[in-house]
């Protein structure tokens, strides 16, 4: 599972990175087929992964600024770091013992309902993962190549010889 936060870290730095290649009018503009723009995609990938892992799972409090207030490339690329500050020690202080502890959240229609720190964590994976490919969609809609999805030849996996 580490394996796969680290390899959706490295690829959202790769999307960054991309981003700055693109006029700021297309990271704006509202898209069909996904949460709205490229830029704001990025925000809520980031915004999901920190509320989940620091709110819910670590029951921190957490300070998720608005869109608005980091709408640029840098802005959510700071916010980003920031809050992969707060998350990366919880993840890579991950062991079995935490796979089944209980989570419980109140849904919009104000019920509770409970999950289990592994499938929340597994969700954040996931959900990640799923917009990465709405944006490669977008990317190749303006023209550009999209981030390699490719997990292989990342460097994430050493083999000793």
């Amino acid at each position: 599972m580490l394996k796969l936060f680290e390899y959706n870290w490295q690829v959202r730095q790769d999307w960054f990175d991309w981003c700055d290649t693109v006029s700021e009018e297309e990271l704006l503009k509202q898209r069909t087929g996904g949460i709205g723009s490229i830029l704001f995609t990025l925000y809520h990938i980031v915004t999901v992964e920190y509320a989940w892992l620091c709110g819910d799972l670590q029951g921190k409090e957490l300070n998720i600024p608005s869109f608005e207030d980091c709408a640029s490339v840098q802005g959510i690329r700071d916010y980003s770091a920031r809050t992969h500050a707060e998350i990366a020690p919880f993840v890579y202080d991950w062991n079995d013992s935490m796979e089944d502890r209980i989570m419980v959240d109140t849904n919009q229609d104000g019920e509770q309902e409970r999950f289990t720190f592994g499938e929340v964590m597994r969700h954040v994976i996931a959900h990640e993962i799923h917009h990465i490919g709405q944006l490669s969609i977008w990317s190749r809609e303006i023209g550009k190549q999209p981030i390699t999805a490719n997990l292989i030849h990342r460097g994430l996996f050493v083999i000793e010889r």
